[in-house]
């Protein structure tokens, strides 16, 4: 009888987001339909690279998404489903022009928008902190 391998073990996957905020408001966007967890609302970003800055990352992935320029700030949270691990940190446009991608929309939410959308799982345990600082209390996390 062969003996059976176990599987190899899953490798994490290291995701950052940006909530992009504005006048007491923040970018959001829908996912495409070609895309895991199609019409799920997110906080746009992407994957990091192998020895690549998070915040490099964050900014390089918003440019090649959105078509924007950020300053990432304050490290907002994290949520954590299966092999995904995603931070968030605040940003703030610094230039260029919304055109989308990847994503199927995008909108500026306010704090009482939060509960409207469907949100994608990773980005949910962030969204508490996300209503604070949109309803001006800028308490301020360290990444893990």
């Amino acid at each position: 009888m062969p003996t059976l391998k176990p599987p190899p073990p899953q490798t994490r996957l290291h995701v950052v987001g940006a909530a992009i905020l504005a006048d007491g408001r923040c970018l959001v966007a829908q996912r495409g339909p070609a895309m895991s967890l199609p019409l799920a609302w997110e906080f746009p970003g992407g994957k990091v690279e192998a020895g690549e800055d998070p915040r490099f990352a964050l900014a390089r992935e918003i440019a090649e998404e959105l078509s924007l320029r950020i300053e990432v700030g304050d490290y907002l949270g994290r949520g954590v489903v299966g092999i995904v691990t995603l931070d968030i940190y605040v940003a703030s446009v610094t230039g260029g022009s919304l055109e989308l991608a990847e994503h199927s929309a995008s909108r500026w939410i306010e704090a009482s928008d939060i509960d409207s959308l469907a949100w994608a799982p990773a980005d949910r345990p962030v969204l508490p902190a996300l209503r604070q600082r949109l309803e001006g209390q800028t308490t301020v996390g360290c990444p893990p």
